[in-house]
């Protein structure tokens, strides 16, 4: 499968029921516009946990209609986190959004043991971009949650990856895991971790995926680049999705294809029980609405 445009997001997410949209805190304009858009497009159905006076507020000064939406009153955003969390527990909401609340403290309420949406031991970000400089939609994980994930969180990583693009259609991504070189260094990390999570797809212990790596990153979406230094490889110059190293390497290649390289994302947080939407303020309109869509659009 080959998506151009994350517009197909919103094509996919048509022909499956409509998702029930859970907002943790959601008295904040950014998100509500977000919602808002989704709404107007069909994709999903909102139930807004948080201050009902302030986003009633919020919702009006944005055109939000909202005949036939439930507002759960709760003024305080972490008992809003741990509220919307509980209604997706209970099967209630298929998605859970971030509002007006920090990361940290609503993913405590995510992972507590008992009452959370644990699935895994590890949660990762995956974005996926539209560049005007790539012939495809391509992915990058992991670009903030991770900071230095050791190799079996790498696994992990990778696993919840497939996972999201397996759900979005993909029958089976080409992953690059990238390096400053293509070479393997026992003196940089990178390239040793890159190698033997190539080799581990090789025997069948990682699924679903062709692996390669390392690569360094011209190589990795540059046939020509790869041609040049007698790459010969599957996923070099064609893959569906980037893995970095670390969270520096990630969030950096993450904002230099938004803000120097013209492309748009579309990004979720996997590895709990449902996709989770956490939009930043940087973000544009259409990446918040975008990344909504492509969590509704998740089999």
């Amino acid at each position: 499968m080959e998506l151009k445009q994350l517009s197909a997001f919103i094509d996919k997410a048509k022909g499956k029921t409509i998702k029930r949209l859970v907002v943790a805190a959601a008295a904040d304009e950014p998100v509500l516009e977000a919602v808002r858009d989704a709404v107007k497009e069909g994709i999903i159905v909102p139930i807004l946990v948080g201050d009902k006076t302030e986003i009633t507020n919020i919702c009006n000064k944005i055109n939000f209609k909202l005949d036939g939406i439930e507002i759960v009153q709760e003024k305080d955003p972490l008992a809003a986190s741990a509220k919307a969390v509980e209604i997706i527990k209970s099967g209630k909401g298929d998605i859970l959004m971030k509002g007006l609340v920090g990361t940290g403290p609503m993913l405590k309420y995510v992972l507590d043991k008992e009452k959370g949406l644990r699935k895994g031991s590890t949660l990762s970000h995956i974005a996926i971009f539209e560049s005007p400089y790539y012939h495809k939609l391509i992915a990058v994980t992991d670009a903030a949650m991770n900071v230095t994930p050791d190799f079996d969180e790498k696994v992990a990583i990778i696993n919840n990856a497939v996972e999201a693009m397996k759900k979005l259609g993909y029958k089976n991504p080409k992953i690059a895991v990238i390096g400053a070189v293509e070479t393997v260094n026992p003196k940089m990390e990178a390239t040793v971790h890159a190698a033997m999570l190539t080799q581990m797809n090789k025997r069948n212990q990682i699924k679903g995926c062709i692996i390669d790596g390392p690569l360094a990153l011209d190589n990795a979406v540059s046939k020509e680049a790869a041609h040049h230094k007698g790459i010969v490889s599957e996923v070099a110059g064609d893959c569906d999705l980037i893995m970095t190293p670390d969270i520096n390497c990630g969030n950096i290649l993450y904002k230099s294809i938004n803000f120097l390289g013209g492309g748009i994302c579309a990004a979720v947080i996997m590895g709990a029980t449902v996709p989770i939407v956490l939009t930043s303020r940087s973000d544009s309109d259409r990446s918040k609405l975008m990344s909504i869509a492509m969590a509704a659009a998740m089999e």
